[in-house]
């Protein structure tokens, strides 16, 4: 493969990679988006609380505190425009004693030096006309209005496929596995070849400190935090009304219950530190979902647990400094967001544990201002295209709508997905996307077939038959998430054409 060279290569495409990478497409870079997995947001950002934190949580003066709340500030405009869904909830951090009421008070105190809009405390009677389902024993909570929920892997999308929009090169399954830095930049050796870039962005989520490691940078342990959640179905989705924390440990924000912008409830996560190792444990465990439904139960006792549908669990990149041996030794008690001091070009974005995605975006124009002083041309360009279109949701559509869809294109006549009402035009598009779906996950991300109570029993077979049709494989070459998951062995039976192959 041809070596290819660009003005800034971004390491990593969750939701902070993304980000950065749209930013930078409005200036005259030319940008790489290098990503090991088949798609988009494969890693933290795919599995998480999807919660736009209000920014009374971290500590006044940090970059979290800073970047938390100018990126929840940033989030209505850019889901209107990128056509991802955003819903303002509001959050509540309740107590259950009199204790927590001062936790409270200081995350009152703090979220004000933060710069927290509306912040308040209230007490019980007006806390249980918020939220009817509440258990009798709160006594209080902070109340933060400007809190919101999204879908975190659509985001992700979003902003991605923005970037690919405004010229940005997405490179999948792309896996870096050495980089030196030369005279003019970085040389990027990759399973595909070698990249050369003038700058390097380092979002690798749990790689992060490998990465950084690779080009002779900062050294620090990204350490995961294992935590799973559970998901009821969406006929239960008026349970709650807001986010509803616990008050926090010293392990994260403690288990919530929320609402999800598709109307289900979601209830996690637990707090499972592992080591540094990448192929630890990312499965749920009996021991974990109930202890987590079993502290749900404090807020919210009436779960109705023969409605979960799923479970799942996520990893949180928590940064620690290394010790001589390169094992961990201290937490790093902020993001990980600078032009490393020695490895000039090379930016480090690790360590972007909660609240990771409320900051992306205000992430993105803080790297972006780095970049320029470090000698990038941040100039602004003509012709950045600022909305992206997205899909229309059959199932959120009016009748009106509805019918207009379906004489504009057929396919939206045709239903694949019973339980979330997932078109075959929906699919297609999802395919045939900038930056298209290449698997069954993929399509699962961005359209939600398969997200329902029967979790895709029914609608992946046809799925995947639309998979091999659109990308012209067999349906023996279709994958569950690239790589060798393959959904199909063989054929059962011979037929005419004998080849496996699209039909």
């Amino acid at each position: 493969m041809a070596e290819r060279v660009y003005d800034v290569a971004i390491i990593g495409v969750g939701i902070t990679g993304a980000c950065v990478a749209r930013e930078l497409t409005k200036t005259r870079a030319k940008v790489a988006l290098i990503e090991k997995e088949n798609d988009v947001s494969c890693g933290s950002s795919k599995a998480n609380s999807g919660i736009i934190h209000g920014g009374y949580d971290p500590v006044p003066g940090t970059l979290m505190a800073r970047l938390n709340v100018r990126g929840s500030e940033l989030y209505p405009e850019l889901a209107e425009k990128l056509h991802f869904d955003y819903k303002r909830t509001g959050s509540l951090v309740i107590t259950f004693d009199k204790k927590g009421k001062e936790l409270l008070a200081a995350l009152l105190e703090r979220g004000r030096k933060n710069g927290v809009k509306e912040l308040r405390i209230v007490d019980s009677g007006e806390l249980h006309e918020m939220e009817p389902n509440l258990g009798e024993n709160a006594l209080a909570a902070l109340y933060s209005p400007s809190a919101a929920i999204v879908s975190p892997y659509k985001a992700t999308w979003a902003f991605a496929e923005s970037a690919v929009i405004n010229g940005a090169e997405f490179l999948r399954n792309t896996a870096v596995h050495a980089i030196e830095k030369t005279d003019g930049g970085f040389l990027i050796h990759t399973g595909r070849g070698s990249i050369k870039s003038r700058f390097v962005v380092n979002a690798a989520g749990i790689a992060a400190g490998t990465i950084s490691e690779m080009a002779g940078a900062r050294k620090y342990v990204i350490k995961q935090r294992r935590g799973e959640y559970c998901l009821l179905d969406n006929k239960y989705g008026t349970l709650v009304h807001h986010v509803l924390f616990q008050t926090p440990t010293e392990l994260g924000k403690g288990v919530l219950v929320t609402q999800t912008v598709d109307g289900n409830i979601l209830i996690g996560p637990s707090a499972d530190d592992q080591s540094q190792d990448m192929n630890e444990y990312k499965g749920t465990t009996a021991l974990s979902q109930s202890e987590i439904l079993e502290k749900a139960s404090l807020t919210i006792p009436e779960i109705p647990r023969g409605n979960i549908i799923n479970s799942f669990a996520g990893i949180r990149s928590i940064a620690y400094t290394a010790d001589s041996a390169g094992n961990p030794d201290k937490p790093v008690d902020d993001f990980i967001i600078e032009e490393d001091p020695e490895v000039k070009g090379f930016f480090n974005a690790g360590g972007i544990c909660s609240p990771g995605l409320s900051s992306a975006p205000a992430s993105a124009e803080y790297i972006v201002g780095l970049l320029g002083k470090a000698g990038l041309d941040v100039t602004k360009r003509t012709g950045f295209i600022e909305e992206r279109r997205g899909i229309a949701a059959f199932n959120q559509a009016d009748v009106q709508t509805k019918l207009r869809l379906i004489r504009e294109n057929p396919l939206y006549g045709q239903i694949i997905c019973r339980c979330e009402t997932v078109t075959e035009a929906e699919i297609v598009q999802a395919i045939h996307s900038p930056l298209g779906a290449r698997d069954l996950d993929g399509i699962k991300r961005r359209t939600r077939a398969g997200m329902g109570r029967c979790q895709s029993g029914f609608c992946s077979p046809r799925v995947t038959e639309i998979l091999s049709r659109e990308l012209k494989i067999p349906m023996t070459s279709v994958t569950k998430k690239g790589g060798t998951s393959y959904v199909l062995a063989d054929r059962t039976r011979g037929f005419a054409d004998g080849d496996g192959g699209a039909e």
